[in-house]
C-alpha cells in the first residue's frame, strides 16, 4: 500500500468516525430503527442464521435488527476475537441470555464458548459495520483487518458452494464520493443504510 493511500485512508477514517460519534442519541436510535426496517425488507426469506455485531464508537446499532431476528426465529451470532491468532474473528451464537465479556478493545462480545461457535459458511447473512463507503461499494473499516482476514477464505469457494451474503451497514453520513481500495479488501454484496440499499 502506497504512502498516499495510507494517509488518505487514515484521514478519512478519523473524520468519518468523528461524524458518526457526533450523532445524538436520538439520531442514533432513529437510524437503528430505520436500518432494521431496511434490512427486514432486504434479507432473503430463507434466512435462518445471521451474524451481526454490537455497536461501539458511534457505529449504527443492530439491536432492533437482532431483536427482530429473535422474534422470527432467526438465529444470530456475534464476532469474537480469535483466542489463538488474535487477528481473526470467530462467530458465536448470541441470544438474550448469552454471557458477555469485553475484549481488548473494550468492545462487548460473547464469553468464549467453543460449543457455541458457528461456522462462517453456516450463516445466510453477515452484517459488517463500516467506517466509510462509496456508491461503488468500496468500503473502509477500522483498519485492523479482522473482517478481511476472516472472510478471505470465502474468496476461494467454488461456484455453487454456500456462502453468506455479505452486507455492509452504516449511517448515511459515512458515505464519501470515492474511497481508495486495496487488493485485500473483501468485496461486499450490498451496502444498506437507513435510507438506501446499494446492491453491488
Amino acid at each position: 500500500m502506497s504512502e498516499p493511500s495510507v494517509t488518505s485512508r487514515q484521514s478519512l477514517r478519523k473524520s468519518l468516525r468523528q461524524a458518526r460519534r457526533a450523532l445524538s442519541a436520538d439520531a442514533q436510535q432513529r437510524a437503528a430503527q430505520a436500518l432494521q426496517q431496511q434490512l427486514s425488507e432486504y434479507l432473503p426469506s430463507h434466512t435462518k442464521q445471521l451474524a451481526g455485531y454490537l455497536a461501539s464508537d458511534g457505529e449504527i446499532s443492530l439491536l432492533p435488527t437482532l431483536s427482530w431476528c429473535h422474534q422470527r426465529g432467526i438465529l444470530t451470532s456475534l464476532p469474537v476475537i480469535h483466542p489463538f491468532t488474535g487477528k481473526h474473528l470467530l462467530f458465536q451464537h448470541f441470544s438474550h441470555d448469552t454471557a458477555m465479556t469485553r475484549n481488548r478493545f473494550n468492545i462487548e462480545e460473547p464469553a468464549l464458548d467453543s460449543t457455541a461457535i458457528i461456522e462462517l459458511t453456516a450463516h445466510d447473512c453477515l452484517l459488517m459495520p463500516l467506517v466509510g463507503f462509496d456508491a461503488k461499494g468500496n468500503r473502509l473499516g477500522m483498519g485492523g483487518g479482522f473482517y478481511d482476514r476472516t472472510l478471505a477464505p470465502l474468496q476461494q469457494l467454488r461456484d455453487g458452494t454456500p456462502r453468506p451474503l455479505l452486507i455492509g451497514v452504516a449511517h448515511d453520513c459515512q458515505q464519501v464520493p470515492v474511497l481508495p481500495i486495496e487488493p485485500w479488501d473483501i468485496p461486499l454484496d450490498v451496502i444498506i443504510t437507513p435510507t438506501q440499499c446499494i446492491e453491488l
